[in-house]
This record gives structure tokens, sequence and C-alpha cells, in this order.
């Protein structure tokens, strides 16, 4: 197992991932860190939680549009890594909701 650093609204996250998965694990946390800033632009100050949890729905709606389009191999894997992306996002921001907010 390798562990890879990814950066994502303005915090930076440690997670395991299978040897040579850290260029693609970095390059989604980037698409995932270009939709946080644009979230944060939508809304402006938020916590982090909301933030992340809009980035989601931001990348779903992505996806919910590629998945309207012809079917295409590229974009059927496109959208699956997207579901993936879209599951861990949900989870960490249930995570973040429920720790206390001084930590």
């Amino acid at each position: 197992m390798a562990q890879v650093k990814l950066n994502v609204g303005g915090r930076s996250y440690e997670l395991l991932c299978r040897d040579g998965e850290e260029p693609h694990l970095e390059l989604l946390a980037s698409m995932l860190d270009a939709k946080a800033r644009d979230a944060g632009q939508l809304v402006g100050t938020t916590n982090e939680a909301r933030q992340l949890l809009l980035a989601g729905l931001l990348l779903a709606d992505e996806l919910s549009d590629l998945r309207a389009g012809a079917p295409d191999p590229a974009k059927a894997a496109l959208a699956r890594t997207l579901d993936q992306l879209a599951a861990r996002v949900e989870s960490l921001a249930d995570h973040l909701e429920k720790r206390p907010a001084n930590t």
C-alpha cells in the first residue's frame, strides 16, 4: 500500500491507496479542490463540510451531464471515478460535521 498526501479545500489529507494509484488520486483531489474553491466563491464563508458537500454536488452535476450524453467508454470510466469521488466526499463531509468545532 502506498500513502498519498492530498490537498483539498485548503487542508491536507493523507490516504492509503494501492501502489501506483497516487497520480490518479492526486488528479481527483485537484478536481475536487477546484470545485471546493468554486463552492467557496458561490457561498462565501461557510464551514468546510458544507463547502465540500457543495463541491461534491458540483461534481455530481457534471457526472449527471456526462451520463445524459451518448454512451462512451471513456465517459463511463470517468463517471465511475466521479461516483467514487462523490462517495468519498460525502463520507468526509459526514465525518467533518460530526467532529467537534474546535478541532
